[in-house]
């Protein structure tokens, strides 16, 4: 078994993802995840209105993308 199918390993990608203060640049340095490889366990793991509501919110936040400059 892969670590992208451990239960405990998709909860933990999950809850960094919803949380405002941790970029995709942290989670692909904690797990080596991608952004693309997050939202693809994202759209896999949540049902599909949570998912459209989460990439709602980091679409337009500058905290998930640590490399945008914050005007």
């Amino acid at each position: 078994m892969n670590k992208e199918d451990s239960a405990s390993f998709i909860s933990e990608v999950i809850s960094m993802a919803w949380a405002d203060d941790i970029s995709f640049d942290k989670i692909k340095n904690v797990w080596g995840l991608s952004e693309g490889a997050v939202i693809k366990i994202m759209r896999s793991n949540l049902k599909p209105g949570s998912f459209k509501l989460w990439r709602k919110r980091v679409s337009g936040r500058n905290s998930k993308h640590e490399k945008k400059p914050n005007y």
